[in-house]
């Protein structure tokens, strides 16, 4: 329960803080990293609020399984990319 509590307290809070800075900074930054499909221009303010709230309580809350999923999502990727390579090889042969 403790631990549920720590979680909702973090999420309030990064949601507030984000919210709260959206228009001076946290829309410039999320635009600068997200690929050209996924770039917030400012809009669906309150869907990346939320989704940041949840990845940054979740990361105070338990950092290893956070780390653990982006290891995997990685390995994932590399696998796919390294496929895909490998098919667009043997098309073009």
């Amino acid at each position: 329960m403790t631990i549920l509590l720590i979680w909702v307290i973090a999420f309030v809070l990064i949601a507030y803080f984000a919210n709260k800075r959206w228009d001076n900074g946290v829309s410039q930054g999320l635009d600068k990293m997200l690929p050209g499909v996924l770039k917030t221009h400012g809009e669906n303010r309150y869907l990346w609020v939320i989704a940041l709230a949840v990845l940054g309580a979740t990361t105070l809350i338990r950092p290893v399984d956070i780390l653990l999923v982006v290891i995997l999502l990685a390995i994932i990727g590399l696998i796919i990319a390294k496929l895909a390579n490998w098919a667009s090889n043997k098309v073009t042969h």
